[in-house]
C-alpha cells in the first residue's frame, strides 16, 4: 500500500485530503475494539465529493485510516483544542468517546507510524506547497474534512453544514477568509460558520503562513449534507452532493477570484 496518493496540478490551489483513507495494517486491525472496526470516524466519500470541482487542483491525500495515525495532528500530540473532548495523534477514544484499542499502541509503535505513514503524508504536501508556490508566488492549502453532523462527545447539538477553519484569520489573508465565508453564506439550504468548533486542524494551523506566501483554509462539512446516512455504508447521496458540490464550486471560484489581492 502507498501511504500517500499525489496528483499534481498547475492550479495555486492544493486540495488536502487526510482523513478519508480506509487502509489498515493486519496488525492495527487486530489490534481494534470490534466496533472500532467499521471506520465511523472516516471523513466519508470526500474524494468522490471534490472530485472534478478544480480539475487543476494538487490533491495530497492519505489512503491509511486515521486510527493508524492521524495526519492532521501535530507530531508531538499537542492537543489542538485544550480544555475540549478531542482526538489525538494515535487516538484513543472514537467520535462517541468509546475506546478504539483493544490494545493500544505504546510509544514505540507511535514512532514506527508516524516514520511509515504521518511523515510521507507532510513530505508530500509539503513538497507540493513548495512547488506551487514556486510557480504562483503563492500557494493556497484548502483541507478537505467531513464529520457527522452529531458528535456529542465532541461538540453540542447539531453541527452547521460548512464549518469554515482559518485559526481564527491567522492561516490566510483576509481576502481569502471573507470570499471563503460570503461563498458559503450565499448559498441556499446550506448553515456555515467561520472559526466555530472547528478552527482547523494542525495541517491548516502549521502550514498556513500568509506572510510568507502560503494561505491555509480548513472546511469541515456535516456529512448530513451529502450523504445518505451518517451510517454504514456512508453511501454518497447524488440529489445531496449535486447541490454541495455546487456550493464548493463556487467557494473555489471566490477563492480564485481572490487571488488578485494576493498575489
Amino acid at each position: 500500500m502507498t501511504p500517500v496518493t499525489l496528483v499534481r496540478g498547475t492550479s495555486p490551489i492544493v486540495l488536502a485530503q487526510p482523513h478519508s483513507g480506509t487502509w489498515l495494517p493486519d496488525e492495527v486491525t487486530e489490534a481494534l475494539e470490534p466496533s472500532a472496526r467499521a471506520l465511523v470516524d472516516t471523513d466519508w466519500r470526500i474524494p468522490e465529493l471534490y472530485e472534478g470541482l478544480l480539475p487543476d487542483a494538487t490533491v495530497v491525500r492519505a489512503e491509511f485510516n486515521r486510527y493508524v495515525i492521524d495526519a492532521n495532528r501535530p507530531p508531538d500530540d499537542t492537543s489542538l483544542y485544550p480544555g475540549q473532548n478531542t482526538t489525538g495523534l494515535v487516538p484513543l477514544h472514537d467520535f462517541d468517546g468509546l475506546p478504539i484499542w483493544r490494545c493500544a499502541p505504546d510509544e514505540a509503535e507511535t514512532a514506527r507510524r508516524l516514520a511509515l505513514y504521518h511523515a510521507p503524508y507532510h513530505e508530500a504536501l509539503r513538497g507540493e506547497l513548495e512547488r506551487v508556490k514556486a510557480q504562483h508566488g503563492f500557494a493556497v492549502l484548502y483541507d478537505c474534512h467531513s464529520i457527522r453532523s452529531e458528535a456529542p462527545y465532541l461538540f453540542d447539538g447539531i453541527l452547521p453544514d460548512l464549518n469554515i477553519g482559518t485559526n481564527s484569520g491567522a492561516a490566510c489573508s483576509a481576502a481569502i477568509e471573507r470570499a471563503v465565508e460570503r461563498a458559503c453564506k450565499e448559498t441556499d439550504g446550506f448553515t456555515s460558520v467561520l472559526n466555530g468548533r472547528f478552527k482547523g486542524g494542525w495541517t491548516t494551523r502549521h502550514y498556513g503562513q500568509p506572510d510568507m506566501g502560503v494561505h491555509a483554509v480548513q472546511m469541515e462539512i456535516a456529512q448530513s449534507a451529502y450523504l445518505e446516512t451518517e451510517a454504514p455504508p456512508f453511501a454518497l447521496s447524488h440529489e445531496k452532493s449535486a447541490r454541495l458540490r455546487a456550493v464548493l464550486a463556487r467557494v473555489f471560484a471566490a477563492i480564485e477570484d481572490s487571488f488578485g489581492e494576493i498575489a
